[in-house]
């Protein structure tokens, strides 16, 4: 049976979002789209805005973007709520576009961090960007959400900032910056915001609006969770919380003096001013007034700090100036950071920054309550118009051509069914952002959506993309028990193994596929969202379901790595995991008379990974016929656990000592241009490009044994001229380029051709190479001398 996820410890601490006086401009009701300008508000009958989001992307009114759930969830609550979308940062006057906001700025980077969103992970600048009309790059500066922040204040000095989205939320303590390859300031000192929400922020933004429209002070508002905010020193609202003090990862102890061999036992006592015998009274060595003592103050009574009250209880992180300057306890503080995670028993953190005059404290409340089903069904139910706004549509009033937005495209025909993600991989942010605990909406509240969809957007054509959210297959699973939920400081459920408080149970979700794709005027659901296949293997029933009515020829699931190394870094399964869900899935697809494949993703340059680790991986490729077309090599994004090994050397996923206790403690890291070139070119060991680097890897490995012309070598011992790069399968939908001069054509790269027995796939799309008009070169002719 199904955790019951809404009369737990969660939805029983929390007041619910529809709870809440609506604020009395909701007169003026339901807007079509958020207003954009003023001749928009206007339109509406409004002489001001009471509050004015300020967003990296543009204005989508759907439920997969953050920003238009927000100005809706504030809507709702009876608020008057205006958008500046992408302004021009150079100046305040784009800032200016709506008026002075009555109550706060909402500030956001975007649905993305701008600095992944504007640099590849070998820090080169992309050309796009898919939240701007057009795919253009460049629409918005780098670390928005503290330039944006900068220019609402110039606008207007008195007015409250309020920063949220996933930029600052991954930035909330000091974390290390990939970009700068050091280790920056909280996003609240630096981008000087009033208050920092963290996380999917609707509970603790409607709290502060409500509050803030009530005339309370924002700085007195400091006991929402989820926020984060500056403290001073001897700021009285911090008066009657208990600290404890992990500032250092070892706790220091008296270390006795070496013993000089050379004096006896009476002559070493002389020497420290001291008597080995009781009858000589010597006098105590009178105490150095330069030294201070160091006190370690423990709670009296039977629990320690265990007994201690969490809700008033805060653990104080080690400094910034400490962190920048020692990777050990920057491991150390992200370690506590992400054993606080729990909304059921996580204490609040805080970490000073800077010193003397400068010196203030960054508080960060524990996390949000997550939202109940009713809840999520309120926060999705709301008028969204699920289209761009009609600022970017084109001359035709249409936005499929040159101002089509491409994250629009990707989910304007899907269904976001459910949030958060329990599987805690350490690469990734969504744990550190929604949380782990799986916030589901209604089955009901999702057909209506479906059928909305249906029967309102343009260019609906029955068949939806995705049915979905972080993770395919979490809907309405959880923990059996309230209790265990709510004291759990497991990093993962599913990591070594699937837990055994944990339900499996896929058949809410089996009865959403089935009764959505019965609606008429339904064709064809797919599942875009990234599958947990070792849950999925738990109901073979949902493989059955999935691979027989949901998957359009290609499953992309993500095995990240097949060797235990890396994986145990990552917290992800072994390959066996994979292994069986293929099984499952190639014998439900022929019991469907169906031919699918799966396309497995990984990743390249993972903390942990070793050069033996990548190059059983590309052996592993090979043996199964996989040609991975684009990789993805490890990105250290804000805060993430893998990135603070990255960082500190460290593994985090155990306790951190000053001295690392064993060869498990530390960790293997790719650094440096060629060496993370390697690793990605062991993916793409079919690429000519790579050989020459793989030959010289293979022999200085002592695995020249792989280099040779049979079908058991990973790559051949000629090598055709080849021009330095490969063709993205982010531009072109294959693993074919177009032949450009006589040379390149004694690339093999083979003919397009139906997929059959034996036929190599892509790892990006699943297709087989397209036909281009190439003639197939030979491989006598790729080994002609030149």
């Amino acid at each position: 049976m199904n955790a019951p996820i809404d009369v737990s410890f969660f939805a029983r601490n929390a007041k619910p979002l529809t709870s809440y006086r609506p604020y009395w401009a909701k007169r003026f009701g339901v807007a079509p789209f958020l207003p954009m300008s003023r001749a928009e508000m206007e339109q509406l009958g409004w002489d001001s805005c009471d509050i004015v989001l300020v967003t990296g992307d543009a204005y989508v009114d759907h439920p997969s973007f953050g920003m238009a759930v927000i100005g809706r969830v504030l809507e709702a609550q009876g608020f008057r709520v205006g958008i500046i979308a992408q302004p021009d940062w150079q100046s305040a006057e784009p800032f200016k576009a709506l008026g002075k906001p009555n109550l706060f700025w909402g500030v956001t980077a975007g649905n993305m961090d701008s600095m992944i969103n504007r640099y590849t992970a070998d820090r080169k600048i992309r050309s796009d960007d898919a939240y701007t009309p057009g795919d253009v790059g460049g629409k918005r500066p780098d670390r928005a959400a503290i330039v944006y922040s900068q220019r609402c204040r110039e606008a207007y000095k008195d007015v409250p900032i309020i920063l949220g989205g996933i930029e600052g939320s991954l930035r909330r303590i000091a974390h290390y910056d990939y970009w700068s390859d050091k280790v920056r300031r909280s996003i609240v000192v630096d981008a000087k915001c009033d208050l920092l929400l963290y996380g999917n922020a609707e509970r603790a933004l409607v709290e502060v609006a409500h509050r803030i429209a009530a005339r309370e002070p924002i700085e007195q508002i400091t006991d929402v969770r989820g926020t984060a905010f500056v403290r001073r020193p001897g700021d009285p609202t911090a008066d009657g919380w208990i600290e404890l003090d992990s500032t250092e990862v070892d706790q220091p102890g008296h270390v006795e003096d070496h013993i000089n061999p050379y004096l006896t036992t009476s002559e070493q006592a002389q020497a420290q001013g001291q008597s080995c015998s009781k009858e000589e009274g010597a006098a105590a060595p009178a105490a150095d007034p330069t030294v201070k003592t160091i006190t370690i103050h423990r709670p009296q009574g039977p629990g320690g700090v265990a007994k201690l009250p969490r809700e008033r209880t805060v653990i104080r992180l080690p400094s910034y100036e400490q962190v920048k300057s020692d990777a050990v306890l920057y491991a150390h503080a992200n370690r506590v950071l992400h054993l606080e995670t729990n909304p059921g028993n996580a204490r609040a953190l805080v970490q000073a920054h800077g010193e003397g005059t400068t010196a203030r404290d960054v508080w960060i409340n524990p996390p949000p309550i997550p939202l109940t089903t009713a809840e999520m069904d309120y926060a999705f139910d709301l008028p969204y118009a699920r289209s761009p706004h009609p600022a970017y549509a084109d001359e035709h009033g249409k936005h499929d051509g040159a101002t089509k937005i491409p994250a629009w495209e990707m989910i304007r025909f899907s269904v976001n069914i459910m949030r958060g993600c329990f599987g805690g991989c350490t690469f990734c942010s969504i744990t550190e952002h929604e949380g782990r605990i799986i916030q589901s909406r209604s089955e009901d509240s999702i057909i209506r959506e479906v059928e909305e969809m249906r029967d309102k957007v343009a260019g609906f054509t029955g068949v939806v993309s995705d049915l979905g959210g972080p993770t395919a297959n979490m809907y309405r699973l959880g923990c059996r028990s309230p209790a265990i939920e709510a004291a759990c400081r497991k990093p993962s459920c599913v990591y070594p193994g699937i837990c055994q408080n944990l339900t499996t149970n896929h058949d809410p979700l089996i009865k959403i596929y089935r009764r959505a794709r019965a609606l008429k005027g339904i064709k064809k659901i797919l599942i875009g969202s990234g599958l947990r296949y070792d849950l999925a293997v738990k109901s073979p029933e949902y493989v059955k379901e999935l691979v027989q009515h949901h998957v359009g020829g290609y499953l992309k699931i993500a095995p990240e790595h097949t060797e235990q190394g890396p994986l145990t870094k990552m917290m992800k399964p072994g390959i066996g995991s994979y292994d069986k869900f293929k099984q499952l899935f190639e014998k439900f697809s022929a019991e469907a008379g169906k031919k699918q494949y799966l396309i497995p993703y990984f990743i390249a340059a993972h903390p942990g990974t070793s050069d033996e680790d990548m190059m059983n991986l590309a052996i592993w490729l090979k043996k199964n016929g996989f040609r991975a077309d684009q990789v993805q090599t490890f990105y250290p994004s804000p805060m993430a656990t893998a990135t603070a090994m990255y960082h500190s050397g460290r593994n985090t996923l155990k306790r951190v000592h000053r001295e690392a206790q064993s060869e498990e403690e530390t960790v293997d890291i790719v650094r440096g241009e060629k060496r993370r070139r390697l690793h990605k070119a062991f993916l793409r060991y079919h690429d000519a490009n790579n050989w020459p680097l793989l030959r010289e890897a293979l022999k200085a490995m002592g695995r020249a044994d792989l280099i040779g012309n049979g079908k058991h070598h990973l790559i051949p011992t000629f090598q055709p001229l080849v021009d330095g790069g490969y063709q993205s399968a982010r531009k072109k939908n294959s693993t074919v380029a177009p032949v450009k001069s006589a040379a390149a054509r004694v690339q093999p790269l083979g003919k397009a051709a139906a997929p059959v027995k034996g036929r190599i796939l892509t790892q990006h799309t699943g297709l087989p190479p397209r036909e281009t008009g190439a003639p197939k070169p030979s491989f006598k002719a790729a080994r002609k001398p030149r």
